[in-house]
């Protein structure tokens, strides 16, 4: 190849990168269908905190805790995308912008934190569980947030809604730049 092309393709892929670097992070938020009213809130302030750093909030699409954070970063202008379990867009919550029907069932959990930078679990059962399992096998950090089953698991554990925000982002940047 000639030293032209070769620079060539180097400013392309230089390019590329630039570009990606541009597009908004991804925090997945992954918690149980159904809720108390203080984890919902708490989901509810994840979803705001992550729509007010400008990153896009990912999650299962349905209700409990998916939910509330759509509510949270929808409230503040945030770009939400909900993984559907089943094959009708019609399904995800009015709070998402943006609803991908998989027809996959559970298994859409692994699209749910592969599509993400880093994730945050609040609280949670065994989808959840599930959900931090295979972001851990892929590689995604996980900050966890009033844990449940998962709380035995030797990850980072944040006291606030705003703490595990700044943790999952400072994980996606480091994640993005290596």
């Amino acid at each position: 190849m000639t030293e032209r092309r070769a620079g060539a393709r180097t400013r392309a892929r230089t390019g590329r990168t630039a570009r990606a670097a541009e597009r908004p992070i991804r925090i997945a938020v992954c918690g149980a269908g159904d809720g108390g009213v203080a984890l919902l809130r708490l989901a509810q302030q994840v979803g705001e905190e992550i729509a007010r750093s400008g990153a896009a909030l990912v999650c299962g699409g349905l209700g409990g805790v998916m939910e509330a954070a759509a509510r949270g970063a929808q409230a503040h202008g945030g770009t939400t995308i909900g993984v559907l379990p089943g094959g009708d867009a019609a399904a995800a919550n009015p709070w998402i912008s943006l609803p991908l029907p998989t027809g996959m069932g559970e298994a859409r959990n692994a699209l749910v934190v592969r599509f993400a930078d880093a994730a945050i679990a609040v609280g949670g059962e065994w989808g959840t569980l599930s959900e931090i399992a295979l972001a851990m096998k892929m590689g995604i950090p996980v900050v966890l947030l009033a844990p449940t089953f998962a709380g035995g698991l030797a990850l980072e554990t944040a006291e606030t809604a705003e703490d595990a925000v700044r943790r999952a982002l400072r994980h996606a940047r480091r994640r993005r730049t290596s």
